[in-house]
């Protein structure tokens, strides 16, 4: 998963199996998307596995790069992998220190080059599935930038750096530890093809820092690490172990696999039933009144005939009411001013830092231009949720949030609207909660606003892992029907595979999504 800052790092399995070579040349940080990231929550909303980490430590220019991506290739199929560079983490130099590199005078193959807490802690983030926003580094100019990278969602991380495999709490990370162990004549002969080629050094200098610098960190900090790797890797002719490593990885994603989509699509109508004819004060769960009003604008738009445009006049009506009540649901505060008659009026005034919506993709769409229409100014992201062709549960495919969310220090003030069309299973809703407070929006700071519940679905569920969650919804459907969809194909290629399952609400409004903007 990524953001915006990262979309330039966002490579299809085929792209980057046809085109690694030139990516990792380039790029050490990367974002590898192949089929989405799946669940990595159990039913009552609570994290049950990390993300696999996977440190790969050796001297410079022994290959570990190579090796990284040798294993994404040997993977193939599986969910978004993010390779993370200890080299982003070199320390912030001052100007002398900046003089002494540009004259090959510094140090930076010692430990105490390297901001080690401060990777640790972006490394224990993404690890425990929290998004984490890592330095970046400047080789050009030895000089660490103001600029950050958002990471997100990643499944599997490679950690790849020489001193990778140092320090304890690096270590203490990784569920899978490599050195890559390669001859010190062909490391020379790599760095100094690459420092000429990509740093822009000469090789004069290439060599003068190797002697002085590279050479005795290698035997004093890097080569004594290898000793808390799990496995040795060669730096070249490594097939027979990248497959190990891989086949490994793959077992392990099998193992912290979660399938729970079918069990959100048959719970008990009787505690849906009781929260949607609730709405009690304080009540989480807030079904617009059923007026003669609103139960004509829900005929327009569950009939087949209605036109085109008038669906999306009616729908952008419909999203305005949703959004006004949800906005009753925001904290606010005492205002007194002064009316154009000079006299002191005491009124309210939104009590928010931040405020923003989260729709998901694109049934979540339609909700957006209500969204704006009472909140001109808000800023909005994007989720892309997309179900698993074979379970049926849900992958998280693309992150593109606000910068409220983005930060964790913003983000616990941050107030979301979140956007979906409806609420059936509730697998889309269940990930796209988990997903913000991942990021650390606080559960009672999220209100989410769709058209359709379905009793009979996943909203028992939503409610009972996210209490503090308020759902607001235009009306309640009976419930859910299990189908089969025919002639589908995971592959794209159209041929006939046996079709899925999917569940239907009835009696729905059809796929919203297409009707607004087809």
């Amino acid at each position: 998963m990524l953001g915006e800052e990262f979309k330039s790092d966002l490579y299809d399995v085929e792209e980057h199996r046809r085109d690694l070579s030139e990516s990792f040349q380039t790029k050490k940080n990367t974002i590898l998307k192949s089929h989405g990231r799946p669940p990595w929550y159990g039913e009552d909303g609570l994290p049950i596995c990390d993300a696999f980490v996977i440190g790969i430590g050796g001297g410079s220019a022994s290959g570990k790069t190579h090796v990284a991506r040798q294993i994404v290739k040997s993977l193939g199929s599986i969910p978004t992998i993010v390779i993370l560079s200890q080299d982003s983490f070199y320390k912030h130099h001052t100007e002398e220190e900046i003089a002494l590199a540009h004259a090959s005078r510094f140090d930076f193959d010692h430990p105490d080059a390297l901001d080690m807490p401060m990777f640790a802690a972006c490394l224990a983030d993404l690890k425990a599935c929290r998004q984490s926003n890592i330095p970046v580094y400047s080789f050009a100019e030895h000089q660490r930038l103001d600029e950050t990278k958002y990471l997100y969602g990643a499944a599997v991380i490679i950690a790849e750096g020489i001193m990778a495999l140092h320090e304890p709490a690096l270590r203490a990370l990784y569920d899978l530890k490599v050195f890559v162990q390669c001859d010190s004549d062909l490391m020379l002969a790599r760095r100094i093809q690459r420092d000429v080629k990509e740093r822009g050094r000469s090789v004069e200098g290439v060599l003068e820092q190797y002697l002085r610098y590279v050479k005795p960190a290698f035997d004093n900090f890097v080569l004594p690490t290898s000793r808390h790797a799990d496995i040795v890797v060669p730096g070249s002719n490594n097939s027979v172990a990248i497959e190990l490593i891989s086949t490994h990885i793959r077992r392990q994603m099998n193992e912290r696999a979660r399938h729970f989509r079918k069990n959100m699509a048959v719970r008990s109508v009787d505690e849906c039933l009781k929260l949607a004819n609730g709405n009690s004060e304080g009540s989480s769960f807030i079904v617009l009144p059923q007026t003669p009003q609103l139960k004509g604008i829900y005929t327009i738009l569950r009939d087949e005939k209605t036109s085109r445009e008038d669906f999306i006049f009616v729908v952008d009506r419909l999203a305005t009411f949703l959004i006004e009540k949800a906005m009753e649901l925001l904290p606010y505060k005492e205002k007194v001013v002064v009316t154009p008659t000079e006299t002191e009026c005491s009124g309210k005034e939104l009590d928010v830092k931040n405020i923003c919506g989260v729709s998901i993709i694109r049934s979540g769409g339609p909700l957006e231009k209500g969204l704006q229409q009472v909140l001109s100014d808000v800023a909005i992201g994007s989720l892309l949720v997309q179900s698993d062709a074979e379970t049926g549960d849900p992958l998280l495919l693309h992150v593109m949030l606000p910068k409220f969310i983005r930060h964790r220090h913003l983000a616990v003030d941050t107030w979301v609207f979140l956007l979906d069309a409806q609420i059936g299973t509730g697998a889309s809703a269940f990930m796209a909660i988990r997903t913000l407070l991942d990021h650390g929006v606080q559960q009672d700071h999220i209100i989410f606003v769709t058209f359709l519940v379905a009793r009979s679905g996943g909203l028992s569920v939503l409610q009972n892992a996210f209490p503090k969650v308020k759902i607001i919804c235009g009306a309640v459907d009976e419930g859910l029907r299990e189908a089969w969809l025919e002639h589908y194909n995971s592959k794209g290629d159209g041929h006939h595979d046996g079709g899925r399952k999917v569940w239907i609400m009835e009696p729905g409004m059809g796929h919203i999504g297409d009707r607004y903007y087809l």
